[in-house]
């Protein structure tokens, strides 16, 4: 009974690193003069690192309607190790995005992994107010 009731105070201990995925993260999304730079986390949990992983990414305006098409090129993706990349869109204030949707991988280079792991194992989160969707 005792033990019962010491285990119930209990904290849990916290879930296991999710492996076998490429997780991204849209970190932060800041208006320049010219641009909005948007910064994003990009961590690679496969056995294996991957050459290139390229993107074709819609932005979405905050009506909701697409703005444009465009291509990130994340660059290589070594595994275990997180990587920040960076993209600026020209023309363009953050504030005006509503959301990010990553349509597909237009290039991935991934060795043994196979060209679908790019977009077959993406886990996606936002820590800003744009919705990063795919």
């Amino acid at each position: 009974m005792l033990f019962l009731a010491f285990c119930a105070t209990c904290v849990a201990a916290p879930a296991a690193a999710e492996d076998g995925v490429l997780r991204v993260e849209l970190n932060a999304a800041e208006t320049t003069d010219t641009s909005c730079r948007l910064s994003f986390l990009i961590e690679n949990t496969h056995g294996a690192d991957i050459s290139q992983a390229v993107y074709e990414t819609v932005l979405f305006n905050a009506d909701g309607e697409v703005d444009q098409l465009t291509l990130f090129d994340f660059g290589t993706l070594p595994t275990g190790r997180p990587r920040v990349r960076q993209f600026e869109v020209p023309g363009l204030a953050c504030n005006d995005l509503s959301r990010l949707l990553i349509n597909g991988a237009s290039t991935c280079k991934a060795g043994d992994l196979g060209a679908d792991v790019c977009a077959a194992t993406l886990s996606l989160s936002s820590r800003t107010a744009i919705a990063l969707l795919g």
